[in-house]
């Protein structure tokens, strides 16, 4: 099995100085670096540091995770937030359990003794809703089904078919529709940290960025127990 760490860049110069001297390279065979058109020198501390990165030619995070999806060379892909909210020291766990014979490892923020240090009240509730709704339409039993820092098989992308909605995120639609089909899925405790340096707002952009984003999700959810089958 190989595995792709995959870290969405722009504007982090402030996590990545913190984050990235404590991955260890050897943890996984590749480490994708897509930069979404940063302008506070994360691009070249990146390569200051021998890394190579791929500019990003799309617009967005959605957009980056699928350029990722299809430059990525690992069997396994992680998705890693390099503005703090990741901890790195949990990659190695994360592998540990897919080696195991997994095939989504979920780090989840929720399961104790873990906590999140960046939600909001109004994120932190939504997110345990959607979870709930992912256990009750998929028959599931997770704490975490939002997040985005996890371990997946890439190959569940076009399996069950998400490579069909490409403007939606695949954080929930893989841990959904992977449970509705029966894929082996476990968690493991790990916290978010907040975040280092200025708030972004690439994952929802705009003044109601978080509320457009929760009410896409929920639609997504909704669409896949009524329509989305074996």
């Amino acid at each position: 099995m190989h595995f792709t760490l995959f870290i969405p860049v722009q504007n982090e110069i402030h996590g990545l100085r913190i984050i990235m001297p404590r991955i260890d390279r050897q943890w996984v065979d590749q480490i994708l670096i897509l930069d979404g058109g940063s302008t506070d020198g994360s691009k070249e501390y990146l390569l200051s540091m021998g890394y190579d990165v791929i500019d990003q030619t799309t617009s967005g995070i959605k957009a980056a995770f699928w350029e990722a999806f299809e430059q990525a060379t690992g069997d396994v892909i992680i998705p890693f937030s390099p503005d703090g909210n990741s901890i790195p020291e949990d990659i190695p766990r994360l592998i540990e359990k897919i080696n195991l014979g997994y095939d989504i490892v979920i780090a989840s923020r929720y399961l104790p003794p873990a906590s999140s240090q960046d939600d909001d009240f109004v994120s932190g509730l939504a997110n345990r809703l959607f979870t709930k709704l992912i256990n009750y339409l998929f028959g599931a039993k997770l704490t975490d089904g939002i997040g985005m820092y996890k371990a997946f098989k890439i190959q569940h992308l076009y399996s069950l078919r998400i490579d069909r909605h490409k403007n939606e995120h695949s954080e929930y639609l893989i841990v959904a529709r992977g449970a509705r089909f029966g894929l082996k899925i476990i968690e493991i405790a790990s916290s978010e940290p907040g975040r280092l340096g200025p708030l972004g707002s690439r994952a929802h952009p705009g003044i109601f960025g978080k509320y457009k984003s929760g009410a896409l999700i929920l639609a997504g959810i909704l669409r896949d127990a009524v329509f989305y089958w074996p």
